[in-house]
């Protein structure tokens, strides 16, 4: 369905649409970088939704069914990525702290006070600007294959840089399925391998819901212009979960720890041969520890 959140449109999937809420608490899944919410796997909103959760997803701004910004121009990435390593501003269309506006947003046009947030990668980094924001809307937070954003942390691994800032080598539905494939290699999980079958269906339904890569060009952008999130992440006063694969080629398991490390009292978990995507094996390794750190966390 579409919501008016944070003055745009925002599409969202809410586990008990159409029905009166009945108290459970609420639980806010931010998606990556590119990504469209469809990209949390159903058994895991499932699995969420059968622990007593209501579960409410949404498509980032530029991405998937909401909002398209393609007035504000595409970003040279290749200038930014310099930048970047130079320590140098970057300048974005938006920010990481509109996008966290955004889900906040969401909460509010939802009529809901308080949830329990949890960010998956650029998610992550979204996430922990919801907590940065309005400590008071967040009942906890979990960063999943995520970073902090500190310079100094190692860089990606140059197979899965590369993938994720090429491009498909043709505008045919064979050719954007190929650039898909080849990214999904990069950076998946060594531990928890994906079938062929599995990976091309998901891609396939991915792009006939959507494909609008201009608006990850932008949201690569906001990623690389925040780069005082590190210093402040010691105002984060919600109990934190900070989940990483020992085996992420794009952000290295370093990235995780030192999130944990500047969020008081926050938990860390490596999981071996995890790497940067949510195949079957690793979506249960995650709930294996997220429910269980639900369960320690007040809902309201």
């Amino acid at each position: 369905m579409k919501i008016w959140a944070n003055g745009i449109a925002i599409e969202v999937e809410d586990s008990q649409a159409g029905h009166a809420p009945d108290g459970r608490p609420v639980l806010l899944l931010i998606m990556g970088l590119g990504m469209q919410l469809t990209a949390w796997p159903q058994e895991m909103v499932q699995a969420l939704v059968d622990a007593g959760y209501r579960v409410i997803r949404h498509d980032n701004r530029d991405i998937g069914l909401s909002q398209a910004f393609d007035e504000l121009g595409t970003p040279n990435l290749a200038l930014n990525f310099m930048r970047f390593k130079l320590g140098l501003p970057v300048s974005a269309p938006y920010s990481l702290r509109d996008m966290a506006a955004d889900s906040l947003g969401v909460l509010d046009a939802l009529g809901i006070a308080r949830a329990h947030v949890v960010g998956l990668s650029m998610g992550g980094m979204i996430a922990q600007r919801v907590a940065l924001m309005d400590r008071t809307r967040v009942a906890s937070l979990t960063s999943i294959m995520s970073s902090s954003g500190a310079s100094g942390l190692p860089s990606a691994k140059p197979g899965a840089m590369w993938a994720l800032l090429g491009k498909p080598d043709g505008d045919s539905h064979a050719a954007i399925v190929a650039h898909y494939v080849r990214l999904y290699r990069a950076i998946g999980s060594p531990g928890f391998p994906t079938t062929e079958g599995d990976m091309l269906e998901r891609i396939s339904q991915s792009i006939a819901r959507s494909f609008r890569p201009r608006g990850a060009m932008r949201q690569m952008a906001a990623v690389a212009a925040d780069t005082g999130r590190a210093k402040e992440l010691e105002r984060i006063a919600s109990p934190t979960l900070v989940l990483h694969g020992h085996a992420d080629p794009l952000l290295p398991f370093a990235c995780g720890a030192d999130t944990a490390r500047r969020i008081p009292g926050a938990q860390l978990v490596g999981i071996t041969g995890m790497g940067h995507d949510l195949a079957p094996g690793v979506v249960q390794r995650l709930l294996d520890h997220i429910l269980p750190f639900l369960g320690t966390c007040p809902h309201a």
